[in-house]
């Protein structure tokens, strides 16, 4: 993998050279709060399966949670990170970085609650149990 030309650029929170899908799940952080946290999750749907859209379309509010047997708890959720890198370390945006992605639930960081409040939430498709490719170390680390 070359290494890529990615610039965020600060005005519109989004990283020029990336595809850019608008997340609905997605508000304002709160005056003065900015990023100072980075965390990494990891996502595959169905779970232990790669390659689909299923988390894309989870990320836009139009995953067919009947579709398949295990989407039944995801009927209403409303989740997105603010990047999501593929398995062949292709990445995606779905929420400018100025802007709050929901992907951190209700949490909490050293003593700091609201972690979606002061992070930005990267996806890796993957699972706890396979380990992850090198491009997808690649692109997190660019």
């Amino acid at each position: 993998m070359n290494k890529p030309d990615w610039v965020l650029e600060s005005a519109s929170g989004l990283v020029c050279g990336l595809s850019y899908l608008e997340s609905p799940h997605c508000d304002e952080r709160p005056a003065g709060c900015a990023p100072d946290l980075l965390v990494i999750h990891a996502i595959s749907l169905p779970e232990g399966e790669f390659g689909g859209d299923d988390v894309t379309d989870l990320f836009l509010g139009r995953l067919d949670v009947g579709s398949h047997p295990d989407y039944a708890g995801l009927q209403d959720l409303q989740v997105a990170a603010h990047f999501f890198i593929r398995r062949d370390g292709s990445v995606l945006q779905f929420v400018p970085v100025h802007r709050r992605a929901w992907h951190a639930g209700i949490s909490e960081y050293r003593g700091r609650s609201r972690v979606n409040d002061f992070s930005v939430g990267v996806e890796l498709e993957g699972c706890d149990d396979q380990i992850f490719e090198d491009d997808q170390y690649q692109a997190l680390v660019w």
